[in-house]
């Protein structure tokens, strides 16, 4: 074995007798160092061939040339991000882009994420209006959930734990979070989600919330599980069917037997219902609610109801519920429901629920139950996710608008 001396471009020394000439040249980003010689000896020639050290090769075909594979430099963080900002609360037009929002710093036990794809999500309009409060004061960035790949991890986390063994740098990820609305996202190491190689960033980015969402409510809230044959599946309606998460509950509940009654506004958004999997379709613009549901349940009415619109709907949930059945609420599309009288729910002993999903996924077990069930029902093709739009991070108050202006139907998300 033998140290090589440092050489620049433009010098060159003496080796040994039987070493010299020695020649430095840059091939793309990879330094390379030539030894030639004009004197090797046959007795040298197997020594070389076979020589290996640190970071250096012989190179076979060329037993006179010697490489070394310079590491190539990491590209340095930029010092500003994007982002949107909530400066105050209000509708749409508040939502402030700026490209000069620091990045994060990293904390213990956390990573940073360069995040590609961000998930537009109902709850993240609550928070701009102040419907939601944050224990963060203003200007706040919101989101979510979002999907990237990571870029570095803070020293304290020990890196050769089994569990971290699939996060390196450059590995995709999804998460559910905070301040997601952004270029880069730090967030505690146990909260990432590797994307399995079968399912894109973008399916798994438009995926995750409300895909979790669905199948905690439709589970657990509702209490719907699989059943033998359809006509033993429970009644249910699911309110927005067209939406982002109820699209998703719809397949949840075909998946799980369950006899699907679907609401939308209109006739495209009818006919989407219908393709995903719900064999009665109510257009809540042309049709009456409650007086179709008592004609398609044979006045039976409806063991389960979830409800993301809210104020708008909840009358008429009571009055088509059947009797020990289900309310279970999670959004606030038309506002938030009004202060109930406990008292109405006694006359069809009515059970009534406002979950959310962090309850449902509190623990690392529960997520990932959960997130492997969501991904296996992607992967088989019994979950799929229409995508409304894609829009730029810049573009983020449109997004809003059309959300809330209830123009779309599938899932929203931004590209950073």
């Amino acid at each position: 074995m033998f140290m090589l001396p440092h050489l620049s471009s433009r010098s060159s020394c003496s080796l040994s007798p039987a070493i010299a000439n020695i020649r430095v040249h840059f091939q793309k980003s990879t330094l390379t160092r030539s030894i030639s010689s004009s004197s090797f000896q046959s007795q040298h020639q197997t020594n070389i061939n076979n020589l290996t050290t640190n970071n250096t090769t012989i190179n076979n075909h060329h037993p006179r040339s010697i490489s070394i594979m310079a590491p190539i430099p990491k590209t340095p963080l930029p010092k500003s991000m994007s982002a949107v900002l909530i400066p105050k609360h209000g509708d749409a037009s508040v939502l402030q882009y700026t490209q000069s929002q620091p990045l994060p710093t990293l904390q213990e036990s956390e990573v940073l994420i360069k995040n590609t794809l961000i998930g537009v999500n109902y709850i993240d309009t609550y928070f701009r209006t102040g419907l939601y409060g944050s224990p963060e004061s203003l200007p706040l960035i919101t989101g979510k959930e979002a999907a990237g790949e990571i870029i570095s991890f803070h020293p304290s986390i020990d890196r050769s734990l089994p569990q971290y063994a699939n996060l390196k740098e450059g590995t995709r990820v999804v998460y559910l979070g905070e301040h997601t609305y952004a270029e880069y996202t730090a967030l505690p190491i146990d909260k990432l989600i590797p994307i399995p190689d079968e399912i894109s960033t973008e399916k798994a980015a438009a995926s995750l919330l409300q895909g979790l969402t669905a199948l905690t409510l439709v589970k657990e809230a509702g209490g719907v599980q699989k059943e033998l044959g359809l006509s033993q599946g429970k009644w249910t309606l699911v309110h927005a069917a067209a939406g982002g998460t109820g699209s998703n509950m719809v397949q949840v509940l075909k998946v799980l037997g369950a006899k699907v009654i679907g609401t939308a506004g209109g006739p495209e958004k009818c006919e989407l219902v219908k393709r995903l999997g719900a064999q009665w379709v109510i257009d809540n613009k042309s049709e009456d609610l409650v007086e179709r549901v008592k004609e398609i349940t044979g006045g039976h009415g409806v063991d389960v109801i979830f409800d993301g619109v809210g104020k708008a709907t909840f009358d008429k949930d009571l009055e088509m519920v059947t009797r020990k059945g289900t309310i279970v609420v999670f959004g606030n599309a038309s506002g938030p429901v009004d202060p109930v009288n406990i008292l109405r729910l006694g006359a069809k002993n009515v059970k009534l629920l406002r979950p959310m999903l962090s309850g449902y996924i509190a623990t690392k077990e529960e997520r990932d139950q959960y997130t492997t069930e969501l991904f296996d029902l992607l992967k088989t093709g019994r979950l799929t996710i229409k995508i409304h739009e894609i829009y730029p991070l810049k573009d983020v108050a449109r997004a809003h608008e059309d959300l809330e202006g209830r123009k779309t139907t599938g899932k929203l998300l931004l590209k950073v």
